[in-house]
């Protein structure tokens, strides 16, 4: 699978061990950033640029790690055709995407352990969409309101 993944200074040490991981697993990786350290850069700029990746067919599915995942959540379902949301349990993670066609995961770099972090997203990725009935009709009335914006 394509997975984009981002994050700022605070789920810059995850990020990196997650990217590694999923490579060593055969994904292939469009790490958007961050590349090194830098305390001041900001958990938006790599969300929204793993959202807009991913919305953009960039990547199947996106990763992005913040200091809590909210704010990476918060910013990500900015971007149209993102359905994004913090994860930092396996159901979470897997039924986001079986029943909701989650897209983007975001993790909390400062709240969750790798070992934990790592069995998510693999749940994350392995998930499918149920596409039918009425996980369709709840995806087709976020993308009308979506739309409607």
């Amino acid at each position: 699978m394509k997975i984009v993944i981002g994050g700022d200074h605070a789920g810059w040490e995850l990020k990196q061990a997650l990217s590694d991981k999923l490579r060593s697993e055969g994904h292939e990786i469009v790490d958007i950033g961050a590349h090194a350290y830098d305390a001041d850069d900001d958990y938006p700029d790599f969300a929204l640029a793993v959202g807009r990746a991913v919305a953009a067919g960039e990547g199947e599915r996106g990763v992005v790690v913040c200091g809590s995942g909210v704010g990476a959540s918060v910013a990500a379902n900015k971007v149209r055709g993102v359905r994004a949301s913090l994860c930092h349990d396996t159901y979470s993670a897997r039924q986001g995407v079986e029943h909701d066609d989650l897209n983007v995961l975001c993790l909390g770099g400062r709240v969750i352990g790798w070992a934990v972090a790592e069995v998510i997203v693999d749940e994350f990725i392995r998930a499918k969409f149920h596409g039918t009935g009425r996980y369709q009709r709840r995806l087709q009335k976020i993308l009308d309101a979506e739309e409607a914006l």
